[in-house]
């Protein structure tokens, strides 16, 4: 669709498409959604300081994360039963994030498994997001098959021992629709989540039924004792746990408060990264999801210490429209986005974008 020319036109065409049980799903955050809202907001308080007169005729967008060079420093994030959006799902979403030669990260709670995952996109730099199980050797299984799947990291979600209280999906007594399933799973696991109890949602049914609320920072070595991937940890949001983080040597920090759906009133991502950056000191690779949108959001992001940035429902909108061609062309405009602001801002290269090239609003109020 060619009136389809940035992300907001994608999140209007998928509200307009969507049964109203996905959609809520995917959209909601937690509580009273103020901080979903500020996820966004707050990247407008920042403002970018342009350099002028530098050559920027030829550009290069590459980086590398976790010494696998990628096209340019936006990835897929990990969001749960793709299958909702597009039939073809994660599978769909992964191609994608091959043809643009970036990373795509699947949720253990999503609805092609990661064998299908891997067979869809072989050539593709896939990392794998884990919840820890009551169930260790259930936990052991997905890491193993990761690993034989050819998965380069494992991203340990920290910030879900249990999962918010998501307003919109216990309206809708939320359950994965009957056709579909949690596809890493067999047996008494993968039971669908129907049957929910009316104040409730069967998705936090089969979380307190199934996550091991009991986790704490010595499980990590747990986890490095069972897999030689590399482990990011997902979710940190203060500098003392990113601190804990790098003392248990973790290779990458992801700054995310879970797309704004655990904790209300939570700082939004963007504005939380300055301190983890200060307090990780260059011993972590720095990541970053929540309410990029933007070409600008991006550079934004990287100017203030993320080495890349994740999108989770941008991805998701572009599903609703095409599959793995709605996804492309997600990433294609915020791709073109960011290389526009970083020539127009007077940088060739991401080596060029330097931290005092943004600076929060009240700087120009104090000068």
């Amino acid at each position: 669709m060619s009136n389809l020319v940035c992300i907001q036109d994608y999140e209007n065409h998928a509200y307009s498409v969507l049964p109203r049980n996905a959609l809520d799903y995917y959209r909601s955050g937690a509580g009273q959604q103020e901080t979903l809202l500020d996820n966004r907001r707050a990247f407008s308080r920042y403002k970018i300081r342009p350099r002028c007169l530098q050559d920027v005729s030829k550009r290069d967008l590459s980086t590398t994360v976790l010494g696998q060079k990628v096209s340019m420093p936006i990835g897929i994030a990990p969001t749960a039963m793709q299958r909702m959006a597009h039939p073809e799902g994660e599978c769909a979403n992964v191609r994608a994030a091959q043809g643009l030669e970036t990373v795509f990260t699947l949720s253990t709670i999503s609805t092609s498994s990661i064998e299908e995952v891997a067979q869809a996109a072989p050539r593709a730099l896939k990392w794998f997001q884990l919840y820890i199980y009551k169930d260790r050797q259930l936990t052991k299984n997905l890491v193993e098959r990761a690993e034989k799947a050819g998965f380069k990291a494992l991203v340990l979600t920290v910030d879900a021992p249990l999962f918010g209280l998501r307003l919109a999906d216990m309206r809708n007594k939320f359950s994965l629709p009957s056709h579909l399933r949690m596809a890493n799973f067999d047996g008494e696991k993968a039971t669908k989540i129907n049957n929910s109890p009316a104040k409730s949602s069967g998705l936090n049914e089969y979380v307190s039924a199934l996550f091991d609320a009991t986790l704490q920072w010595k499980d990590i070595e747990w986890l490095k004792s069972i897999t030689k991937l590399p482990i990011v940890i997902k979710g940190v949001l203060t500098g003392s746990d990113a601190k804990r983080g790098v003392e248990a040597g973790v290779a990458g920090i992801w700054v995310s408060n879970h797309g704004a759906r655990q904790v209300d009133g939570t700082p939004a991502s963007i504005e939380a990264l300055p301190e983890i950056v200060q307090a990780v000191q260059g011993k972590a690779e720095i990541y970053l999801d929540g309410g990029i949108r933007d070409g600008t959001d991006v550079f934004k992001a990287i100017a203030m210490g993320a080495r890349m940035v994740f999108m989770g429902r941008p991805a998701l909108w572009g599903l609703t429209q095409g599959g793995q061609e709605g996804v492309e062309n997600i990433l294609k405009i915020i791709k073109n986005e960011f290389e526009h602001t970083m020539a127009i801002s007077g940088c060739a290269t991401i080596a060029d974008i330097e931290p005092n090239m943004v600076v929060h609003e009240l700087y120009y109020s104090k000068l």
